[in-house]
């Protein structure tokens, strides 16, 4: 029998219609495996036992029996953009041609600002922590640093170890000035007399009078009255005390007036044998008799007579 293609046509398109829809399942098996609809495969050929699953349970047992899959991940190669960013690191593309907004717009300003002031901030807390500055010389270089002193990093080092240098430069100066100072002050007391001691310096006079205080100005002058005034006492009494004889026992005074006797009678008994030094002699005489008067002042009586008689004889010879 001949069949009419228009109805060949219509029996396709009722075949069509008879397959059952596979929405629900597509939506419960994404749920399911937590993806996208769009990554949920189901097998063409196991249609019919897949229309029938109507419930999560169900979807579970065919991905378990393998009818339905989750779709793998869509490689999306970055093998060309790594190789784009290392060029771009060593300073390819990026002439004038692609270059899109201002210079200030590229890099702002403050940021770069910001990033040179981050940058040195940690530099100096680094070296004061290390104890290569002390705190004065890292606030001088934190406000230079604030003050746009320094470009960068190798500036900032380089104008540190310029100051480190100067700093040893001027305390030994400074040792040396202290050093020169002591010697010439020691030199000074040694020309005056003053006995310093090696380790302090000062001299002995000066420790000994640190607890006295100086008198005032106006109290010099009758100072020193007082001083001359004592000074003219003393002379006066030690004057006095040469004028007074001392007084000896009278044994030592008959001595003496019998050695003057012997003394007397020798010098007479020379007078005798020349006639012109008559007068020498009697002056003589009159010594011995004034040293007899001496020897009475002292208070001897047997030097007295000694004496008197002494002086006697010479005169009448």
């Amino acid at each position: 029998s001949i069949v009419h293609p228009q109805a060949f046509v219509s029996t396709l398109v009722k075949k069509e219609t008879m397959v059952a829809s596979l929405k629900v399942q597509k939506r419960l098996a994404a749920s399911v495996l937590k993806c996208g609809k769009r990554k949920v495969w189901l097998d063409p050929n196991e249609v019919s036992e897949i229309s029938l699953a109507n419930s999560r349970q169900a979807v579970r047992q065919l991905i378990k029996d393998g009818f339905v899959i989750r779709k793998p991940q869509v490689i999306h190669s970055r093998s060309r953009a790594r190789r784009m960013h290392e060029a771009r690191s060593k300073g390819r593309h990026s002439g004038t041609g692609k270059r899109h907004g201002k210079r200030t717009a590229r890099a702002p300003p403050h940021l770069i600002w910001l990033r040179r002031m981050r940058i040195l901030r940690r530099l100096l807390r680094k070296y004061r922590e290390a104890k290569k500055i002390d705190r004065h010389l890292y606030h001088d270089l934190y406000m230079k640093v604030k003050g746009n002193v320094f470009k960068n990093k190798r500036v900032l080092m380089e104008h540190i170890f310029k100051a480190k240098a100067t700093q040893v430069k001027v305390k030994a100066e400074e040792e040396q000035a202290e050093a020169r100072r002591q010697k010439n002050k020691q030199a000074r007391n040694r020309r005056r007399g003053v006995d310093v001691p090696a380790a302090t310096g000062k001299p002995e006079k000066a420790q000994q009078a640190q607890g006295t205080k100086k008198p005032a100005a106006g109290a010099a002058q009758p100072a020193k009255k007082a001083a001359k005034g004592n000074a003219s006492k003393t002379g006066a009494a030690v004057k006095a005390d040469a004028s007074v004889p001392t007084q000896q026992p009278a044994g030592q005074n008959a001595q003496k007036g019998t050695a003057n006797k012997t003394k007397s009678e020798t010098k007479s008994s020379g007078a005798q044998g020349q006639g012109s030094k008559q007068k020498p002699a009697s002056a003589k005489g009159g010594q011995a008799s004034g040293a007899g008067a001496n020897a009475k002042g002292a208070g001897g009586a047997s030097g007295k007579g000694a004496g008197k008689g002494a002086g006697k004889s010479q005169g009448k010879k």
